[in-house]
């Protein structure tokens, strides 16, 4: 049995059963005992606590969520880092991935694809307007609820744009049937390769079929750099001619020919639903497009083809070698390699004819085809020669080595100095550590040590070792320093993941009288927003209790009808809350329960819950899903009008939560009116008997 199922983790989060398995996270549903809400818990693999990339990795996931606060966007609402165990407390989805809703449908219709993107595009925008590019965009990390409605998960990957935008030279991250070009080539990467990968999604989701396929994932990276995709129309003839241009514009292999933004990509989409007859006359530009050029120049500049050849075939095994590397861990595929590199060739021989034909270097050049063979295999001859004469030298040369120098003679043993507290930079070049070679591990955070001294090491002091060993270090950063988010007006629980995020730790909450911020979030933060401090430096959250008000005694309303109830509550100071059914042999309509009950004091402008009796009459119950519009961070006032009376009244944040979902009690039928902000928004009919519900309007 799973370790974490049935146990609570830090009291909090008992955790249900496990959902899902990542590549380095496990997610796991849990109720959050303190508030009952039903939560994912995302729990780091044991196997991976040490691996400081994966480790990074999921930090950053937990730092992207905790900034983003979008409809589309899953929410994170707690964190945890320790040593014993690593979690990310997220908003539990109901649904299933978009890549399984395309296996078991195979081609979308165009007005469901589009409505999918249109929602993708909304959530990157936020999140690129915030800075952040997910980089591993799939239809395996959007998520589909029943109402449609989609959630962009997994930013495990993402990169914050504001603090740079690197090269990735070691590695591509992201999944290979998705990647851009330049992510496949470990170029830089910006927002646009995002819109690469919705490009592709979007293809997907209208032709039933990816655009790039193949044995390996090198093959496919290449085909990404290189190859043009098969135009979506050939596959599905229904697909409109504009939506197939949003599409191709959307995978330029030139991030420079693409959309700049999601918003970009957005208005296209708009304009294409508004008349889906319209043209957008988008060329596609092919690679050797781009580079044809460049091609033909370094042809005439005098370079000898056959030497070309083999240049351009050298330099294809290369980077497929290097693709390679990257999505196999550092493990060669030589198959893959073979594969790729012999396609490669293919291709690039082929673009060397078209160039040499269009410019007419063969001419120039003076060498028939049979002329190249025959030099060619005179070079393989000559090849030949050179490597069996360098082996011959290779081996006099070691013989020579091995007359002049003992190789048996003992090393001797030394002992590892301390260097922790050293400048490293004072004693790399030190001739006192001249015996060991000093390789820095890993450079990070640490308070107790300034900038570039040294703050572990490993072997340790006083361990013996042979001349030369390699002594692993650690160098400190300084202090880490976080900014102290914006948190103003948010609820505490997000405030909290915010400052978690920019490494903060000791966070406490104090509730303070305020009347300007709504009860309930934060009203304060010191240090103040914008300040640039140590992680380990205490912030302390002020939350609002609203306007600090007098108190009022609960009366007594047993036996009232509803006006009268409401009219003793307010000339108590009090509102009429939550009204609820429940059979009784008191009158129908009457008061037979309240809470507060009577005598109760409270906060003036408190609501008071009613209990009516329905007589001998069934009661019944519907719950209503409303979805709220999308109005930023402020908060709502939601209220349900049940026949004339009014039967709840909620605050709700649409930025929090996009649906409201009441549950009203009652008998027979009745009409519902929604009010946001006392303003009219939707009508219902109930229907208690059978519990169902139908807007009206």
């Amino acid at each position: 049995m799973d370790k974490y199922i049935g146990k609570r983790l830090d009291g909090r989060y008992l955790v249900d059963e496990l959902v899902g398995i990542g590549g380095m996270a496990n997610v796991y549903k849990a109720t959050d005992i303190s508030n009952g809400r039903i939560v994912a818990v995302k729990i780091l693999r044991d196997e991976y606590v040490q691996n400081g990339e994966l480790l990074r990795r999921f930090k950053n996931e937990s730092k992207a969520v905790a900034l983003l606060s979008h409809p589309n966007i899953v929410r994170v609402y707690d964190v945890n880092f320790s040593d014993r165990v690593n979690y990310i407390v997220m908003e539990y989805i109901d649904g299933i991935t978009l890549k399984e809703y395309i296996e078991h449908k195979g081609v979308l219709d165009w007005k469901e694809a589009v409505y999918f993107t249109v929602q993708i595009l909304r959530a990157l925008q936020h999140a690129h307007d915030n800075g952040i590019v997910h980089r591993d965009i799939k239809p395996q990390n959007i998520m589909l609820l029943k109402d449609g409605s989609i959630k962009v998960t997994d930013f495990g990957i993402a990169r914050f744009a504001r603090s740079g935008m690197h090269t990735m030279t070691d590695k591509a991250i992201g999944s290979v049937h998705y990647i851009s070009p330049e992510q496949a080539k470990g170029d830089i990467t910006d927002n646009r390769a995002d819109l690469y990968s919705v490009g592709v999604m979007l293809y997907e989701m209208l032709t039933g079929r990816l655009p790039f396929e193949a044995e390996s994932a090198v093959a496919v990276a290449i085909k990404h750099i290189e190859e043009v995709p098969r135009l979506p129309r050939s596959w599905n003839p229904d697909i409109p001619a504009g939506l197939e241009s949003i599409v191709m514009r959307a995978m330029q292999k030139d991030a420079a020919d693409r959309y700049t933004s999601a918003a970009e990509m957005l208005r296209d989409i708009d304009s294409f639903k508004k008349d889906p007859s319209i043209s957008f006359e988008y060329k596609y530009r092919t690679p050797s497009e781009s580079t044809h050029e460049a091609m033909i120049e370094r042809e005439v500049s005098g370079v000898q083809q056959a030497s070309q050849e083999e240049s351009r075939s050298a330099a294809r095994q290369a980077r497929a070698g290097g693709i390679a590397a990257v999505f196999s861990n550092g493990k060669k595929d030589r198959k893959s390699e073979r594969n790729g590199s012999s396609r490669s060739r293919n291709s690039s021989q082929h673009r060397s004819r078209v160039a040499r034909n269009n410019e007419e270097l063969a001419e120039e050049a003076g060498r028939s085809t049979a002329a190249r063979k025959g030099e060619r295999r005179g070079l393989l001859t000559t090849l030949v020669g050179v490597t069996c004469a360098f082996v011959i030298g290779s081996i006099i040369f070691v013989g020579t080595m091995l007359l002049l120098n003992n190789p048996f003679e003992r090393v001797e043993d030394i002992k590892v100095p301390n260097l922790i507290g050293l400048d490293y930079e004072s004693i790399k070049n030190s001739a006192e550590y001249k015996d060991f070679n000093l390789v820095i591990k890993e450079s990070g955070y640490n308070a107790q040590y300034p900038v570039g001294q040294i703050y572990d090491q490993s072997p340790s002091e006083g361990r013996t070792v042979k001349g030369g060993a390699t002594i692993e270090i650690k160098v400190s950063q300084g202090t880490e320093l976080g900014t102290v988010p914006v948190v103003m007006g948010k609820d505490p629980e997000t405030a909290e993941n915010l400052l978690r995020a920019e490494g903060f730790t000791q966070i406490t909450r104090a509730e303070i009288y305020n009347n300007v911020v709504p009860s309930g979030l934060v009203c304060g933060v010191n240090p103040g927003e914008g300040s640039q401090v140590a992680a380990s430096t205490p912030i302390s959250l002020q939350i609002s209790q609203g306007p600090e008000t007098e108190t009022a005694e609960v009366p007594d309303l047993g036996g009232a009808s509803l006006e009268k109830a409401r009219k003793k509550l307010e000339e108590a100071g009090l509102k009429v809350g939550e009204i609820t059914y429940r059979s009784s042999e008191s009158s129908t309509d009457t008061v037979i329960g309240q809470d507060p009950v009577f005598g109760s004091q409270v906060s003036e402008g408190s609501y008071v819950n009613l209990t009516l009796s329905s007589g001998d009459r069934d009661i019944g119950s519907v719950q209503l899903y409303i979805t709220l519009p999308d109005n930023g961070s402020a908060t709502m006032t939601a209220t349900a009008i049940q026949d004339g009376s009014m039967v709840m009244e909620r605050q709700v944040q649409p930025s929090l939560t996009n649906v409201w979902k009441p549950t009203l009690t009652g008998y027979g039928t009745a009409e519902v009116e929604i009010l946001l902000d006392g303003e009219h928004y939707r009508t219902y009919e109930v229907d208690f008997e059978d519990g169902l519900s139908t807007q009206i309007d």
